[in-house]
């Protein structure tokens, strides 16, 4: 509030000496006219008053009460009330039709001038704030999606792990000390907004390796990447989700053979990412609009809003994403 008024009256100091300093360049010709200097300067400072009056009155009183309430015609007349006020504290005390007209005509001018800054400024702002608003409620929506990945992610890995305990798997230890690891990269991306491409590949890759050891010869899994990572930057915890869904959709709602396929590709600075996965026989009307979907959808139209592209394909026996992101355009 403090610097909206600070702000408010700095603007209008400055209109009011701009103004006069208008009047007295404008006026310089006429200076041998006046018989002093200081009754000239007088002159400029009882033009400027008339013009600040009428512009103050019309943006802080007139404007604000009448003219944005649409009561446009008391708007109106009351507008030409303070004209003629600006007139008056101009001529006083000769008044005359002639002097009347031509100060009239002046502050009719100059108001409007006044009312195009005011509107144009005012519109700024409001673009702004309505900027402001929109970032502020995008970065809330983000946090909150973000939330959301982290305990879904961790409540699938613990799933895996309790399968393995129950199969009194010798690899238990180990795979423990995996969630570890990707537990920790979770907790530390998730105080970013950018996470280097290749650090969140091999994220993908060592989730893959802990749920291969668990889903045994059940399952065959295959992640490859082709093209430069370097530099290249994207949002934690962004694939994932496809990633399980593929498992849990896929391999682990299933005693029969099954396949994973996992291809990140680089090209330039687009980004392709794809997984199928194989469909079992009795389940080919499974739903995938679950939390992770729907939540990477939502992220993604927030992040990349044009310059991602998803294709997604239900078929009787397989499940296929193929995701695209310009990083280089989105950053």
């Amino acid at each position: 509030m403090k610097k909206s008024l600070r702000n408010t009256l700095l603007i209008n100091i400055g209109a009011f000496v701009l103004v006069l300093m208008l009047e007295l360049l404008g006026g310089w010709m006429l200076v041998d006219k006046y018989d002093t200097l200081y009754s000239f300067y007088l002159w400029g400072l009882s033009f400027t008053i008339s013009i600040m009056t009428v512009i103050w009155i019309n943006h802080f009183i007139l404007i604000p009460y009448f003219f944005d309430k649409k009561k446009y015609f008391l708007y109106g007349f009351l507008l030409i009330g303070a004209i003629f006020l600006g007139v008056s504290i101009k001529i006083y005390p000769k008044f005359n039709w002639i002097g009347i007209t031509k100060m009239s005509s002046f502050l009719i001018y100059t108001t409007g001038t006044g009312m195009a800054a005011f509107f144009l400024r005012r519109s700024v702002l409001m673009q702004r704030q309505k900027e402001e608003k929109e970032k502020l409620q995008k970065d809330m929506e983000l946090n909150y999606l973000k939330e959301q990945v982290n305990p879904h992610f961790l409540f699938n890995a613990l799933n895996s792990i309790y399968a393995l305990s129950r199969q009194r798997s010798s690899e238990t230890p180990d795979v423990v000390m995996q969630l570890s690891d990707l537990v920790r990269y979770q907790l530390e991306s998730s105080k970013k907004d950018t996470v280097l491409l290749k650090e969140e590949l091999e994220f993908i890759e060592n989730y893959l390796l802990l749920e291969e050891k668990r889903l045994s010869k059940r399952c065959v899994i295959e992640f490859s990447i082709d093209g430069e990572v370097a530099g290249l930057k994207i949002a934690p915890m962004l694939l994932i989700p496809f990633v399980e869904n593929a498992v849990k959709h896929g391999a682990q709602s299933t005693n029969e053979q099954s396949e994973i396929t996992v291809v990140a590709a680089i090209k330039g600075a687009v980004f392709h990412f794809q997984i199928t996965n194989s469909k079992p026989n009795m389940n080919t009307t499974l739903d995938r609009k679950g939390l992770g979907l729907e939540n990477v959808k939502r992220r993604l139209n927030l992040l990349y809003p044009n310059s991602h592209t998803l294709e997604i394909k239900d078929t009787e026996k397989s499940y296929y994403v193929n995701l695209s992101i310009d990083l280089k355009h989105a950053q």
